[in-house]
């Protein structure tokens, strides 16, 4: 087994930083639901692409590290590490945002890895050669496939379309929003990782 596992909205939620930063730039009213969509949702439709992406960029660049990893990621990946699976990231990210200040995303995301003791000895212990940030949606699946994974957690059901029936797929979705899903298994929560992955 070789679990990969995809890190923007499944192992860091962004729901209450976009909201935050979003309202601290008066962009939204506070009435808004403290989720990313809602947000999206919101400038899109009152025409303001624009803010939205410059947004975008803000919140996974200078401010990542005010956002907070999923409610049981730590644990799960935890149990996961001493009962020895092996782990690996494989995410989409642009190098830098499509506008905006040019914030290095890669490295950004890897600090809040770092923050979170995703290297750390007496944390998970990674090395950082077991994570990857891949620029196109191709390269992510060419990834997946040259590290050998055997399972792939992911919160877009586009990404697991893209990916062989060789790979046990794995749909994050917190919300509920896709059940049924016939493409591959839900994970509602990260306390059902270990079940998913029959460890348990």
């Amino acid at each position: 087994m070789r679990l990969g596992l995809d890190f923007d909205n499944t192992l860091i939620s962004y729901d209450e930083l976009f909201y935050q930063a979003a309202l601290d730039k008066l962009l939204i009213p506070e009435v808004i639901a403290r989720q990313k969509n809602a947000v999206r949702d919101y400038l899109r439709q009152k025409g303001m692409e624009d803010e939205w992406t410059r947004l975008q960029g803000e919140v996974y660049g200078r401010r990542i590290l005010d956002a907070e990893p999923f409610e049981g990621m730590h644990a799960a990946l935890g149990m996961l590490a001493q009962r020895g699976v092996p782990m690996c990231i494989v995410s989409h990210k642009t190098r830098t945002p499509y506008i905006g200040e040019p914030w290095d995303l890669h490295a950004a995301a890897a600090g809040w890895l770092a923050e979170q003791g995703f290297y750390d000895p007496e944390g998970l212990g990674w090395a950082e050669n077991q994570v990857f940030f891949e620029e196109t949606k191709e390269a992510k699946v060419a990834r997946i496939l040259a590290l050998g994974c055997t399972h792939y957690v992911v919160d877009l059901p586009e990404i697991l379309a893209m990916l062989p029936e060789s790979i046990e797929k794995i749909l994050f979705d917190p919300a509920k929003k896709s059940e049924p899903y016939t493409g591959g298994k839900l994970m509602f929560s990260w306390q059902e990782l270990p079940r998913l992955l029959e460890l348990t």
